[in-house]
């Protein structure tokens, strides 16, 4: 046999036993066999590169390649369905059922409400082609890199099977408890910050730039609706016992009913038999199972008439108030958290919850001692949500023995009577709270560790200096080693260990020093200075000596800039402290101005069109063909409508933008063109 014969046949193979370790738990070959096999299929694609297949076993391991989301208009809209937590409800939706189909016999398939991301995934000639998540129902992002690493999810399926040739699979990527607990126990041994939740656990994770660390979490996917022509009939759980055989991960727990009765056992079952599975469910969703019947009964706005979501009531357990800790977050938002005596709630064991904020805490009336009603909101973050009759001892005794135990190591503990603190736990500032926030925050953002942090991570972040060689956790070890202090530090850094890292490290801050001047005014960390106002008052005043010295009435005569942001500039620039870090970075030789360039580039050559961007570009980045678009007057929009001016088109444009193009008559214009319109001169700046 010829090596790029073996290399089919191991692709084949693997694809096989990944399924059948992944999707059916049986597996017929030990995992050191299977080891050798990926082994030797590397070692031949190493070989022939010429051979090279996205969709390969050796793939599933992921890249350190930064991923840059494209938004992909759904060919058929994701719908949020209706919900209920109460089973009246469910009893009418059943009776709409009947009456929408004048009394028509129809069965219900029950399935369970998985609580992950919702996924849309295009199969093409049997081979994974495309990965969109929900998004707001009309578009998503187009993660399939990261969700070609998932396990559970074939990449290709079996040659011999019945599918069409085109179609549709929607489910849910979620991550199992085993791996939540895993991953949650590795970033505390890192001193690093937990999630709160699997379901924030998968969505975090699915959306992580490094498709390697989508690799190394260990996510899984149930999938649950078929779509697109030539399926195999119009039964939907048919059709999805069909998915399973095509080598589909789907739940072994649907069942097909054809009584409301049947509904409600289902229902009861499951409300206490959930908390034994391997991931985290939410509730029961109901699916009238004649696809025909469903076309009949419809859509309303937002949701389908032949399909409904029943939530499972939140558990609550009692507990004994031990103490409160007031924290500091990365925005300067103060929470307070309820620390508890340890107790089981939907099956995982409880022991902080939070008490959002000031007003929360005072509508509760708590005292240190009290017992109280926890329960998990949408059965995933603790809440206190009122006080139990209080047992023997009072809570008053109990208030007095309680304040003879030790504080605990970190945070500021209040014991007996609970008031909201005036001051910040950590710096010790007044306390501030403005207008129409429900929280409280400290204003010390130049003194006050957390809030130090937090700027720092604006600063780097992509939509400002874009230093995208460093991560939170990296700049949280760095400020714990005392190498930086602020954003500024960052330009006299010598990364410890060096190597390879410390040297893209150096090179990505670098390369941040020509980062236009209105994404350097976002970076700086104005609040209330959003990216928008940030380009308008750059683009207004053109430098930032001009805005630190802008007055409240001028300020205030721009347009979309208002009181709360004109105010925040000037105490901004009022403190010296931010006025010295400026100035540092400023001799760092970061742009401080409007560009000549950027000048003279400015025009109304796109004024008042609408242009959407997709693809992979040659000349510019698409973040500069943003601002390109913006400064002759255009307007970037994410999806293709009728009112869409032209198309702005690189390499590897979406399909289903190109096919709602070309069926809106909307032009499709290359990057060249698109330069020669703007510059008059192809591949300029």
């Amino acid at each position: 046999m010829d090596e790029k014969a073996r290399i089919l046949q191991l692709r084949e193979e693997l694809h096989q036993h990944n399924f059948r370790y992944y999707v059916e738990n049986n597996p017929v070959i030990s995992d050191q066999e299977f080891d050798f096999l990926m082994h030797e299929l590397q070692d031949l694609e190493t070989k022939h590169p010429e051979l090279f297949d996205a969709n390969s076993p050796t793939q599933r391991v992921g890249s350190d390649l930064n991923n840059e989301f494209e938004t992909v208009v759904h060919s058929r809209p994701m719908l949020s369905l209706g919900n209920t937590y109460n089973r009246e409800e469910v009893a009418d939706f059943w009776q709409r059922v009947s009456e929408g189909l004048m009394g028509a016999p129809f069965q219900v398939c029950c399935e369970l409400k998985f609580d992950g991301l919702s996924i849309s995934l295009h199969y093409e000639d049997g081979r994974l082609v495309r990965a969109v998540t929900r998004g707001d129902g009309v578009q998503g992002d187009d993660v399939t890199a990261n969700v070609r690493t998932i396990r559970s999810i074939p990449l290709l399926l079996p040659k011999d099977g019945d599918y069409p040739r085109q179609f549709e699979i929607r489910g849910e990527v979620l991550m199992p408890w085993k791996s939540f607990d895993r991953l949650n126990k590795e970033r505390e041994e890192a001193g690093e910050p937990l999630f709160a939740n699997p379901r924030n656990a998968a969505s975090g994770t699915l959306k992580s730039k490094n498709s390697s660390t989508v690799a190394q979490r260990g996510l899984d996917a149930y999938l649950y609706y078929l779509l697109g022509d030539g399926i195999p009939g119009d039964g939907h759980y048919q059709n999805l016992e069909a998915a399973k055989k095509w080598g589909f991960q789907v739940s072994e727990h649907m069942r097909l009913v054809n009584t409301l009765d049947e509904v409600f056992a289902y229902i009861d079952y499951w409300d206490k038999e959930r908390r034994n599975l391997p991931v985290a469910t939410d509730g029961v969703v109901l699916k009238v199972n004649s696809l025909a019947q469903q076309k009949s009964l419809g859509i309303t706005a937002k949701s389908p008439r032949w399909a409904i979501a029943y939530k499972f009531q939140a558990e609550q357990a009692e507990t004994t108030l031990r103490q409160v800790v007031f924290q500091v977050g990365r925005t300067g938002a103060v929470t307070p958290v309820a620390n508890m005596d340890p107790v089981q709630l939907a099956g995982t064991q409880v022991r902080r919850a939070t008490l959002h904020n000031a007003d929360v805490m005072a509508s509760l009336d708590l005292h240190i001692g009290d017992r109280v009603l926890v329960e998990k909101g949408g059965e995933i973050i603790p809440k206190i949500v009122g006080k139990a009759p209080s047992p023997d001892p009072s809570p008053e005794e109990e208030g007095r023995k309680l304040r003879q135990e030790s504080l605990p190591p970190r945070g500021e503990v209040w014991r007996g009577a609970i008031s909201f603190v005036d001051r910040c736990p950590v710096c010790g500032s007044k306390l501030v709270r403005y207008e129409g926030e429900a929280a409280h925050y400290c204003p010390n953002d130049t003194g006050c560790p957390p809030l130090i942090l937090g700027r720092i991570e604006h600063f780097i972040s992509r939509k400002a200096m874009n230093i995208n060689s460093l991560g939170p956790e990296t700049v949280d070890e760095y400020y714990r080693q005392g190498l930086i202090h602020d954003a500024a530090d960052l330009y006299e850094l010598l990364p410890p260990g060096g190597g390879r890292e410390g040297d893209k490290v150096l090179a990505s801050i670098s390369e941040s020093k020509q980062v236009p001047f209105e994404r350097v005014l976002y970076a700086i960390g104005i609040r209330f200075v959003g990216e928008i106002a940030a380009k308008t008052l750059a683009r207004y005043y053109g430098s930032i000596d001009k805005v630190a010295e802008a007055s409240m009435e001028s300020l205030m005569q721009i347009n979309g800039i208002g009181e709360v942001i004109a105010k925040s500039v000037i105490e901004y620039f009022a403190n010296p402290i931010n006025r010295a870090f400026v100035e540092r970075l400023r001799s760092y030789g970061l742009q401080m101005e409007i560009g000549e360039q950027q000048k003279q580039a400015q025009s109304d050559k796109l004024d008042g069109q609408s242009i959407v961007i997709s693809g992979v570009f040659q000349h510019h980045s698409r973040d500069e063909y943003k601002a390109l678009i913006e400064q002759h007057g255009g307007k970037n929009v994410g999806s293709i409508s009728a009112k869409t001016s032209f198309v702005l088109a690189g390499d590897n444009i979406g399909p289903s933008k190109l096919e709602k193009a070309q069926k809106l008559g909307i032009r499709i214009m290359s990057e060249d063109e698109f330069l020669i319109i703007i510059q008059g001169e192809k591949g300029q700046n």
